[in-house]
């Protein structure tokens, strides 16, 4: 029963939460549904696309998701089910969401440019320039993680090919292949065929249950590595091609396996609350030190995408600017769809703790398992058929949300590469010269993103999650500081960012330095190995970058004020 009064209350809050506040932002900012879109007036066939709202918040929600709601929330676990819950409900409504929509916003006004190109409007060409270093840096460990989590899914110890004897990671390769050729059929039947939206939706819901069907009976055999290379491949790829061929129709399909994961969750929840076939046993606060930390920082940056993600802002002046259609949809898309991300990770809490004894024990490879594991337990015995689908459909799930975050941030990090060569009056690569061209080439910053990010995959995923989750929330701060400084300079209501935005910035900085601060000590006793030696490196670098931004931050605020005054 303690399970459904969470959720309940969770869903509850949330709506509140997007009917009130949300609203309440669109007015201050002035939202204007006349007003034309980028997507709309620089409509180019490859990156600026107008979307259906819907196909729109498909791609969004499925690329903002990606494992993080699910691997934060569970790892956070170990403080008790209150503090999680209450960062989830706080942090998505007044920090998340705020952001997501903040930042959407700020974009579309900016003929659908990054969060670079709004910090050089408010804050100066320097500040942009270090903005986008550190968003880079981001983003290589967005890839390094997810490449991580998604090659662990998928592994197979040794073989290659075909078997008609699946275990569940080589089900869940099966079809997270299938679902690629779907997505491109998809993409290619409405934007090329004029198939209608309703009836191209329904046909590719059934292709779904058809390449889940081969799935459970047919398998995809491949090691670790070979993963890894492909993964590679794949997001170099999927990052170059036109959006309306693989990152609209794949997004959107694969939010229905979200919509679907959902509500199969919720089902099971009500279910396990009525017949008791699953208990609901996380304590209430365990304390203010775990295994992960002390609660500040630790809570706040390993909840991560679940209450607020500096990744989602990138996603929301990187690519679903481009694509919006009208202004009135921003909310929805954006503050929306981090309350539903919201509500996943209390979902993924309660999920994990139907089995946290196991999980805590170390019965599970990892959260994604935890996950699964936890729903499937709703419904049925381990090692039945009905728990088996419904482990590898869940699976399935965070592998398809990993995949997207993965070709979206290649494709985010290869905007803010070419940038970073750029002058202010040149538009793409094509209008630089020298050098300069060629470093803003496509080819050479998605080369560049997807090697180092392969390579950092092969790292352990505990190795690589702690510095993304600072990294990515620290940039969440600084996202939240840009789009405060651009809304102070456009004469708009900016205070509702002042609190979140130094919170943001004093928890993530922290973290980087008991960091830094651990792994010094750590090389002195002779115990390091390299890969604390990368963590140290990355977090020194990215707490600097941080203090300057905020030190150009605080000048921008100044000068403001100063004016206003």
């Amino acid at each position: 029963m303690t399970a459904i009064l969470i959720i309940v209350a969770a869903i509850i809050l949330l709506l509140i939460g997007y009917v009130g506040y949300g609203s309440w932002l669109a007015k201050q900012w002035g939202i204007d549904p006349k007003k034309s879109t980028p997507a709309v007036e620089m409509e180019d066939g490859v990156d600026y696309v107008a979307a259906k709202p819907a196909v729109l918040m498909g791609h969004h929600f499925s690329s903002i998701a990606g494992a993080g709601p699910i691997n934060g929330p569970i790892q956070a676990a170990v403080f008790g089910w209150v503090p999680v819950f209450l960062w989830c409900i706080i942090g998505g409504i007044f920090f998340g969401g705020l952001q997501d929509f903040g930042s959407l916003f700020a974009s579309i006004r900016h003929k659908g440019k990054s969060v670079g190109e709004i910090i050089r409007d408010s804050m100066g060409r320097r500040a942009q320039r270090l903005f986008t270093i550190f968003a880079l840096l981001v983003l290589i460990l967005v890839i390094a993680s997810f490449v991580n989590v998604v090659a662990g899914t998928f592994m197979s110890e040794s073989g290659f090919g075909v078997t008609a004897s699946p275990s569940g990671n080589q089900t869940t390769a099966m079809i997270s292949l299938l679902f690629i050729v779907l997505a491109v059929i998809y993409g290619y039947i409405t934007n090329r065929l004029g198939v209608g939206t309703l009836p191209a939706t329904i046909g590719g819901i059934i292709g779904i249950v058809a390449i889940v069907i081969v799935g459970l009976n047919f398998g995809f055999v491949m090691t670790r590595t070979e993963w890894i290379v492909f993964i590679g491949v794949y997001i170099a790829v999927a990052s170059l091609v036109p959006v309306w061929i693989l990152l609209q129709p794949r997004d959107y399909l694969s939010s229905f396996l979200l919509y679907g994961m959902m509500i199969l969750a919720l089902l099971g929840i009500f279910v396990c609350g009525f017949t008791g076939r699953a208990t609901f046993n996380i304590p209430a606060f365990t304390g203010w030190n775990t295994s992960i930390g002390t609660l500040f920082p630790a809570l706040f940056i390993t909840v991560a995408c679940g209450a607020c993600s500096g990744f989602h802002s990138l996603i929301a002046t990187g690519t679903s600017s481009k694509q919006l259609d009208n202004e009135k949809n921003a909310k929805p898309i954006a503050y929306g769809s981090m309350l539903i991300e919201s509500a996943l990770g209390i979902v993924a809490l309660i999920a994990v703790g139907m089995v946290f004894d196991k999980y805590t024990g170390g019965a599970f490879g990892g959260p994604p398992a935890a996950f699964a594991a936890g729903i499937a337990t709703m419904f049925s015995d381990e090692g039945s058929s009905a728990y088996n689908t419904i482990y590898a459909l869940l699976t399935l799930a965070v592998s398809v949300f990993a995949l997207t975050s993965l070709d979206t941030g290649t494709r985010l990090g290869r905007f803010l590469f070419s940038e970073l060569f750029l002058k202010e009056d040149e538009k793409s690569w094509k209008d630089a010269d020298g050098v300069r061209k060629f470093l803003a080439h496509p080819l050479v910053g998605t080369t560049f993103l997807v090697v180092v990010g392969c390579i950092l995959g092969g790292l352990s995923l505990s190795q690589i999650w702690g510095l993304f989750g600072a990294a990515n929330q620290l940039l969440a701060g600084i996202a939240l500081m840009a789009v405060c400084a651009w809304l102070g300079q456009a004469g708009k209501n900016n205070k509702m960012f002042y609190v979140p935005m130094v919170f943001m910035l004093a928890a993530t900085l922290c973290s980087l330095l008991i960091t830094v601060k651990n792994k010094i000590v750590m090389i002195g006793a002779g115990q390091a190995l390299w890969g604390d030696w990368f963590q140290l490196i990355f977090a020194a670098a990215m707490a600097i970058l941080a203090l300057f931004l905020v030190a150009e931050g605080v000048q921008t605020f100044k000068k403001q004020a100063k004016a206003a005054a």
